[in-house]
């Protein structure tokens, strides 16, 4: 996960079947046309969907047992709203920051390794090979207890957790936006996907100072994924 946006926390890493890989700034812009030295590009990861998956599982099933409430992000909770799965990085939670200290010890309690990680909104940790990404501050806030209250329990390839609810989903997305991560096609995906599930309105209000969240709301009102919003009445 790398949305960070500075001293406002970070957003979870978004790759969905089809959309591309690296973000924007990362090692595949650093290395652009450089290739390996018989010319050829190089190969792309591996899928690590079913592994993440089963790490997600793992993870839930540990949250579950420790009573700390959590929400399942980023792009396994987009596919538990039935958006397509290809996954290739990390499974995100968040978590409250208050919860932090007992939720790392209930991974490893049950042999989840724990990893050092430079950001101060999110610990980071590691099982089956796959990382997790335990997330206590996104781009927009403090994770709530509003927020996790409010997802729905869903079931995650056979086991049943709480998922960040549709809104609350796609709008750490957009808060997630900057001028070094810019990427709006897995965004159209999710939106295309659970347009009927969003408050539109209430996501423009919340979003229309931003600039690049503004922009993706007018593409999509652009792309007749929604409908126009109302026209501006014109001043005296």
């Amino acid at each position: 996960m790398d949305q960070s946006t500075g001293s406002r926390g970070g957003g979870p890493r978004l790759h969905l079947a089809g959309t591309g890989d690296a973000p924007p700034g990362g090692e595949a812009d650093a290395h652009a046309g450089a290739g390996p030295a018989s010319g050829r590009a190089e190969a792309l990861p591996e899928d690590h969907t079913q592994a993440i998956l089963e790490t997600t599982k793992q993870v839930a099933t540990l949250l579950k047992a420790s009573g700390y409430p959590f929400a399942l992000a980023g792009s396994v909770a987009a596919h538990a709203h039935g958006v397509p799965a290809g996954f290739q990085h990390d499974t995100d939670f968040c978590v409250r920051r208050e919860d932090v200290d007992g939720v790392v010890q209930a991974l490893r309690d049950g042999g989840v390794e724990i990893v050092d990680a430079p950001e101060d909104w999110l610990v980071k940790a590691r099982s089956g090979g796959e990382e997790i990404d335990l997330i206590f501050e996104l781009a927009g806030g403090p994770v709530t207890d509003a927020m996790l209250e409010r997802a729905p329990v869903l079931a995650v390839d056979s086991v049943r957790m709480p998922v960040l609810a549709p809104y609350d989903l796609l709008s750490s997305l957009l808060w997630a936006l900057s001028e070094h991560h810019c990427d709006f096609a897995p965004l159209l995906t999710i939106a295309r996907t659970l347009r009927e599930l969003i408050d539109w309105d209430a996501l423009r209000a919340e979003h229309r100072s931003n600039p690049l969240p503004d922009a993706f709301l007018y593409l999509l009102e652009r792309l007749d994924v929604i409908d126009p919003r109302e026209p501006r009445e014109a001043g005296p």
